[in-house]
């Protein structure tokens, strides 16, 4: 039997268990209510006889007469006759009136005139009014007896009594009607417990999608299980956009805090991922609270319904800072092969000068290759860079620059006497902004050149790389990753030059990690807003050095050996240019 039916049983049954149970409790109620309704008439009929002075009057006389009065007499007396005339009009059981011995003065019954009462009148001629359901020699009845006083100046001491009494069948002679009264609510309940409960049956299988109370438990559990153990971000929201499910790691690479119940657009989202959500598309790439996110949103539907979207959420900043250090190594490779080749040739010089005979002109010829040692890059002022492995980076970058038709050169201000301890982050963001300059450069007018300035500041690095592209737009935020579904393709080339991809930001995050930052020093358009004294100075370094592009800072923190050959007499350092406006300080 499936659960829905079960439940509509068991409502069912409960509910004719409280309907049954509520027709008892009315029925006992009004049954009460009859009683009570006999017994006040029967004391309102008793109190009107026992008030009225030829009562009064005619019992005080007879208690007064030691004897007893003879059935004959009292038959044709004037309290009989009241008596009867009270009981035919009231419809009462009887109406019996008595003297202060309890001698019948007034009954129905004309025999048992001049004989005393059956039931007990000591607690009425005692001053009390008594009000009970009696068994008396007409039967079972509901009965009040009040106490007769004398006339008026004549005493207070009771003379007699009255009693009235209503039989059962005229007391419930209303019974039927409410009983039937109650069957017919009691049907009504049932009938309307019996269309809530369909009701129900249908709405609890509409919403639980047809599924029973086992298959929702197993699914509950399954979907802890899988959701505690993927290393995704798993989101689901409703039809109507509210967060319905959030597992913990969804939680911290969205930096959400208590979302269930709440909108992505409340919880103050990343917007690619709104729209991610509301397009039901997939977007790699979107920066979010620090971290380079992919997110898959898939609507849900099922039986023609929808139920929401799912939205999947990974982290890919490690993926995508490997990447760019890939591309670092791939850069350096690319230039070991340069001066592989250009090794080559001249090995291949030095063969054709022996094999032409020509040994002096060969051994003079190698004599210069030992004294000029390895291949050189080809970038001006390299030598101010003390740190082998930079020294081979910005050699490589200048390599493949020359390909594209880009000069390369290290700013005549540079310093930097100090060794690198962290190759990845460094090789990763300058790898980065020369490879945004190289393209802007491209893009631009020629002479096309690319600088790139390298201070050390104690432990700290701090770079410059300045181009002779067209700049950026002021209406642009290069950290911030472009959605080409929004249109933000048509802005121009300039737009599409500098902050391609998630390079930026990528840089940017990985210099925050450290303490550090990346920021736009100029932007080399006449119609941007003008960053801070410190940014312009830096621009105006940049200037000098023959740069009219954009011009972008970086500060990276810790990464450098502090060792003895660390310059520290000079009184201005080109540190001082390098800082980024107060807006964006690191």
């Amino acid at each position: 039997m499936r659960f829905a039916t079960r439940v509509v049983l068991l409502q069912t049954a409960t509910a004719v268990a409280v309907v049954a149970v509520c027709a008892v409790v009315f029925l006992l109620l009004g049954i009460q209510q009859l009683r009570a309704e006999a017994e006040t008439s029967a004391l309102n009929i008793a109190r009107t006889l026992a008030v009225d002075p030829q009562v009064r009057a005619d019992v005080a006389e007879m208690s007064a007469d030691p004897g007893t009065p003879s059935a004959a007499e009292l038959r044709d007396g004037e309290l009989q006759r009241l008596a009867g005339a009270v009981t035919e009009r009231t419809g009462t059981l009887f109406v019996v009136i008595t003297d202060d011995h309890g001698i019948r003065l007034a009954h129905p019954d004309a025999d048992a005139l001049g004989q005393p009462v059956s039931t007990d009148y000591r607690e009425v001629l005692a001053g009390k009014e008594v009000v009970t359901w009696e068994q008396g020699t007409l039967g079972v009845s509901a009965r009040a007896k009040v106490p007769v006083l004398p006339p008026d100046g004549e005493g207070t001491a009771p003379v007699g009594e009255v009693s009235v009494g209503f039989e059962p069948s005229s007391v419930f002679s209303d019974l039927p009607a409410l009983i039937g009264g109650i069957v017919a609510a009691a049907g009504v309940a049932l009938l309307l417990a019996a269309l809530s409960a369909m009701l129900l049956r249908r709405r609890w299988e509409r919403l639980t999608l047809g599924l029973q109370p086992e298959e929702l438990v197993a699914l509950v559990q399954n979907q802890a299980a899988v959701l505690d153990g993927v290393g995704d971000g798993v989101v689901a929201l409703d039809a109507d956009g509210m967060v319905r499910l959030c597992n913990e790691t969804a939680r911290e690479l969205l930096d959400l805090a208590d979302p269930e119940g709440k909108s992505l657009a409340a919880l103050g989202v990343a917007p690619d991922i709104l729209v991610a959500v509301r397009e039901g598309t997939a977007g790699d790439g979107i920066v979010s609270g620090g971290r380079v996110l992919y997110v898959d949103a898939q609507p849900v539907r099922r039986d023609g319904r929808d139920l929401g979207t799912v939205l999947i959420v990974r982290d890919r900043t490690d993926l995508m800072a490997l990447s760019e250090r890939l591309e670092t190594v791939r850069a350096m490779t690319s230039a070991l092969r340069v001066q592989r080749h250009e090794f080559a040739n001249r090995l291949h010089v030095a063969v054709g000068l022996l094999d032409a005979g020509r040994g002096p002109e060969a051994r003079e010829f190698l004599g210069e290759q030992l004294q000029r040692g390895p291949v050189d890059y080809p970038v001006e002022n390299i030598d101010l860079i003390g740190d082998a492995l930079l020294h081979a980076l910005i050699g490589a970058h200048a390599l493949e620059a020359g390909e594209r038709g880009v000069r390369l050169s290290v700013a005549a201000d540079s310093l930097l006497l100090s060794p690198l301890r962290e190759v990845e982050d460094v090789a990763a963001v300058l790898g980065n902004l020369v490879d945004n300059a190289v393209r802007a450069a491209v893009a631009g007018s020629e002479p096309r050149s690319v600088s790139v300035g390298c201070y050390g500041d104690g432990p700290d690095l701090v770079l410059t790389v300045s181009d002779s592209g067209p700049g950026v737009a002021s209406d642009v935020d290069l950290f911030r990753r472009r959605d080409s579904s929004r249109g933000d393709s048509s802005r121009g080339d300039t737009d599409r030059i500098h902050g391609l991809g998630v390079g930026l930001p990528l840089s940017r995050e990985l210099a925050r990690r450290r303490g550090g930052d990346v920021w736009l020093i100029e932007s080399g358009r006449p119609d941007a807003d003008q960053p801070g004294p410190g940014s312009a100075q830096a621009a105006g370094s940049a200037a000098d050095r023959g740069a009219s592009g954009a011009v972008f800072g970086a500060r990276l923190r810790d990464v450098l050996e502090t060792t003895p050959l660390e310059v520290t007499s000079l009184e201005t350092t080109p540190l001082e240019i390098a800082q980024p406006a107060k807006d964006v300080a690191p």
